[in-house]
């Protein structure tokens, strides 16, 4: 079997479920950050860039799920996670910090908690497929 039509662990069911959700985090977070530093990117710069960086997040973990990238999924849903946490964690602490919400703002609330889930369920859905698949 070539490797372009080789199957991967998200070509169907969970998996292709969980790069979907994935794909619309990018495109939310990407599209958000796009409006917010050409708009007004001066009222919360902090808050801005880490919604930029988000959707960077986002897109390579996408990317690394959607094409079975094992290593680099790890990393990015990792970072994912330590940047929801330590965001989370920083706008309880010091909310003036962020004067306007990322998408990691209180672990996720502005997006129904989803960005505190997500990475768990990526680095669950990882290990879940590479124990399956032996590799």
């Amino acid at each position: 079997m070539s490797e372009s039509s080789r199957s991967t662990p998200t070509s169907s069911g969970f998996g292709r479920a969980l790069v979907a959700l994935y794909a619309v985090f990018a495109l939310a977070a990407a599209a958000r950050s796009i409006y917010q530093l050409s708009a007004k990117a001066s009222e919360a710069p902090v808050a801005y860039t880490l919604s930029a960086v988000a959707g960077i997040v986002y897109v390579v973990a996408t990317y690394a799920l959607a094409t079975d990238r094992r290593q680099l999924a790890v990393a990015t849903i990792g970072f994912e996670l330590a940047g929801v946490l330590g965001v989370g964690v920083l706008t309880l602490v010091d909310g003036e910090l962020f004067p306007d919400a990322t998408v990691w703002s209180d672990f996720g609330a502005g997006y129904g908690f989803v960005p505190l889930v997500l990475p768990f369920v990526g680095l669950w859905w990882v290990r879940h497929t590479r124990r399956r698949s032996g590799g």
